[in-house]
């Protein structure tokens, strides 16, 4: 991606000035920096950033930067500056207690997400060894939030994007160890949720667990300049949003046991179409979920 904006005058001198600066004072630079490329929060993204290099919170260390982490530093801070999204910088990030390793090519883990997993293990409570479907799985944040909380279950992780796939994988083997792609306790396999239904034996799953793109039209050409360095496959769900939900919906309630449970995240003004894509698809007790915010963030629904 090209950025639109000009990086400040001075900046290809900013790792010599942050050399034997105090973290607390080069944080401060940076974040100056951020701020006048529009960074949401530079504050924060600074501290983050010049923790990353020192392997401490720069507010209190009083240890001068180095020449070696002064210029790793300044090179950090030049991709903020971009908008690159300081998870990519990191190359991990949190979701509920474990972190995720993510990069360019998967979808990002946001906290709004978090609700949408704890409903699904709130649902799994009780069961012995439960199978669980995760569609557009991404980087694995919900199933293996899933499977963390609830080690016995069986999940299955389906993901069709070749660049997201071995960010999958490697969540998957951090998780589990012994991991390969065909471990009956996480299965990870490349595959269309368009066309993965297709063969697949009726009533096998106890929960499907679903984050698909739900970005309208209007959305992706409005995004903000660090969603734009996401993958648009991972966002981009069609005209008004809902072309994943449709075929979900009807195509994968036969994959669900009786009883058994679909889950799924959209966005905040989704609930009243997709709580009718689901009732008309033959879900019941359809059931909105908040995030922490108390917006709508997802749904429940039951297989009869």
């Amino acid at each position: 991606m090209t950025t639109e904006h000009q990086m400040p005058e001075g900046l290809e001198g900013l790792g010599e000035m942050l050399v034997e600066m105090d973290p607390r004072m080069a944080a401060g630079m940076v974040a100056g920096m951020l701020q006048a490329s529009g960074c949401p929060d530079p504050d924060f993204d600074a501290v983050e950033l010049t923790r990353l290099v020192t392997g401490q919170d720069p507010r209190l260390s009083e240890t001068p930067l180095t020449e070696e982490q002064a210029a790793r530093l300044a090179r950090l801070a030049a991709l903020r500056f971009e908008r690159r999204p300081l998870q990519y910088i990191e190359g991990k990030w949190g979701f509920l207690d474990f972190e995720v390793q993510v990069g360019e090519g998967v979808l990002i883990p946001r906290q709004d997400s978090e609700a949408i997993c704890l409903k699904a293990i709130d649902l799994l409570k009780g069961q012995a060894a439960p199978a669980v479907l995760d569609l557009c799985a991404g980087s694995g944040c919900l199933g293996l939030a899933v499977k963390s909380r609830c080690p016995a279950a069986r999940v299955t992780a389906v993901e069709k994007s070749a660049e997201a796939l071995p960010w999958l994988q490697k969540n998957a083997a951090e998780a589990l160890p012994g991991f390969d792609a065909a471990h009956p306790a996480l299965n990870v396999q490349q595959g269309d949720v368009f066309q993965w239904n297709k063969g697949q034996a009726e009533g096998q799953f106890d929960l499907i667990l679903a984050n698909p793109p739900y970005l309208t039209a209007e959305e992706m050409r409005t995004l903000q300049p660090e969603v734009e360095f996401e993958p648009a496959m991972a966002l981009d769900g069609g005209e008004d949003g809902l072309d994943f939900y449709r075929h979900i919906a009807k195509a994968y309630r036969p994959l669900t046991k009786p009883g058994g449970w679909l889950v799924m995240e959209f966005g905040w003004q989704q609930w009243e179409p997709v709580k009718a894509l689901l009732e008309a698809a033959g879900w019941q007790d359809v059931q909105r979920i908040l995030d922490a915010e108390g917006r709508d963030r997802g749904a429940a629904a039951r297989n009869g």
